[in-house]
């Protein structure tokens, strides 16, 4: 009789956890239709915040909101410190024009942790030299002037340290020589009819860029595609000092000014520029770290299911799509479930990763110093890319039954957007060597489990990744919030149902034996 009781007793609990587990879950989804916020930390990270490159006190001050929101969520906080930036950068507003008859306001950008101008500077524009003949020839017309590079933008700023410099004296030396060619070949054929071909000058980001700086030029202007792309000096912003700061202006400029600029200079007409730009540095360190919500397991607290995007973003345009859209998503996930009474049974971590634009920083360093097991780790959901909608996952096998199961609430959710779960098709792949293109690359390459949710342009909004990746129009109204909405909710009921589970996601098939 003893055990017949206990065994009613077992079964009680077990009903009463699942109706509470259930209750969570339903007010998660009612709360997903009349209460959802994930557009006002979106607004609060692009608008009121803006862009946050690493070293910038807009990410100091997104830190510093995140770990507030997430206290007044009720959540404990963990706070790494990920490294610091010797020397501090900010953006203010900049402006351009193109002084004439013909004149035009210029489309530009300029990369993080380059000079701005000392107020509005105007100067001639000018074509690179390629040759010291070419350099000696014009040198006295450079103190001021804004100098036309024939290299393309790839978005990053002119590589200004020394190794730099020693190249680009190897292809100075080597284009004496070629410059020495072409006029052997120019006094040939000014004699003959059987015209040779010149030799072409070898190119670099500023072949003179030392010398050109030393003789006073304003600033550096490269053809820009569209939209703009601005990054940050990944190469050299450890290396700055406040004696060493950039002195020259790096603008990236719209294609299409550009050739009309270069095209009048080719005609010898006279172009002048005038540039503003509030480019601003302020004394280090600037210390920048990873803020993580803590919702603690009532039954496996040192087993852990997380989801997460990154903090930092760059700041040509306010960081709303790479990465708000991710924060935004695990912040009011956070939300949903502390507000609906979530009380899982693993812990659950929300993370706001740094420095996911200078290599994968805030990660790597949660990862490299084994702040959880990485075998403990259920699974980690990370969120990098498109403001789309997440409606699908794609597991191996021995996870495909766990997965339908704390899917089933959402498949149907938003109509229009159904929720799917796949499995896996082959054999299970080798585990990645290098790092990826975001935040779950470092937990992959540890062996964990880093299965992200798939997400699609269901509706047909034609989002295009390419449109928005580290330019300009990377801004708040490209944020999808139908998509934002529901994808806020599905990862909170699928990490939450994850973290509900009587057992840690099986490994089985994740990745291949080494």
């Amino acid at each position: 009789m003893k055990r017949f009781f206990l065994s009613i007793l077992v079964l009680a609990m077990a009903f009463t956890a699942v109706r509470a587990e259930d209750k969570v879950v339903r007010k998660v989804l009612e709360l997903g239709k009349t209460d959802n916020r994930v557009m006002e930390h979106v607004d609060i990270l692009a608008n009121v915040i803006g862009g946050r490159p690493v070293g910038s006190h807009n990410l100091e001050d997104a830190e510093r909101w995140a770990i507030e929101t997430f206290k007044a969520m009720g959540l404990e906080v963990m706070v790494q410190e990920v490294g610091e930036a010797p020397i501090g950068f900010s953006r203010g507003p900049w402006s351009g024009k193109m002084l004439a008859a013909d004149g035009m306001t210029l489309h530009f950008g300029t990369p993080s942790y380059t000079a701005g101008t000392k107020g509005a500077q105007r100067g001639i524009a000018v074509l690179e030299p390629k040759s010291t003949r070419e350099f000696e020839r014009m040198k006295g017309k450079l103190k001021g002037a804004w100098v036309l590079l024939e290299s393309r933008s790839t978005g990053s700023p002119i590589n200004w340290s020394a190794e730099a410099d020693s190249a680009r004296a190897a292809k100075i030396a080597a284009n004496d020589s070629i410059e020495q060619l072409n006029m052997e070949i120019r006094r040939y054929n000014y004699t003959h009819q059987d015209k040779k071909e010149l030799h072409k000058l070898k190119k670099d980001d500023a072949l003179f860029y030392r010398q050109m700086v030393e003789a006073g030029v304003a600033g550096f202007i490269q053809a820009s595609d569209l939209p703009i792309t601005c990054l940050s000096d990944r190469r050299n912003y450890k290396k700055l000092t406040w004696e060493t700061l950039p002195r020259v202006c790096d603008i990236k400029l719209d294609e299409h000014q550009f050739a009309l600029i270069k095209q009048k200079l080719l005609e010898f007409q006279e172009v002048i520029l005038e540039f503003d730009i509030r480019n601003h540095f302020f004394l280090g360190p600037v210390k920048y770290h990873n803020v993580i919500g803590v919702l603690k397991g009532s039954k496996y607290p040192k087993e852990y299911v997380m989801m997460g995007g990154h903090l930092d973003s760059y700041d040509i345009a306010t960081g709303a799509v790479d990465c708000g859209n991710g924060s935004a998503v695990a912040i009011e996930a956070a939300r949903l479930l502390t507000a609906a009474g979530a009380k899982p049974k693993r812990t659950m971590l929300f993370c706001l990763w740094t420095g996911e634009e200078y290599g994968l920083l805030g990660s790597s360093y949660f990862v490299d110093n084994k702040t959880v097991p990485i075998d403990k780790i259920s699974n980690y959901f990370n969120r990098d890319g498109g403001p789309t909608a997440s409606t699908s996952i794609t597991v191996p096998p021995a996870m495909y039954d766990d997965f339908v199961k704390v899917a089933e609430p959402v498949k149907e959710y938003t109509p229009g957007i159904p929720f799917a779960v796949n499995k896996r098709e082959g054999p299970a792949r080798p585990k990645p060597k290098r790092a990826g293109g975001s935040d779950h690359a470092p937990f992959q390459m540890a062996g964990g489990a880093a299965l992200s949710l798939n997400c699609t342009d269901p509706l047909g909004y034609n989002f295009v990744y390419n449109d928005i990746w580290h330019t300009e129009n990377d801004i708040y109204n490209k944020v999808i919030p139908v998509y934002m909405e529901h994808s806020a909710v599905v990862t909170a009921v699928i990490a939450y149902g994850v973290a509900n589970l009587d057992h840690l996601l099986s490994r089985e098939g994740l990745w291949a034996e080494d």
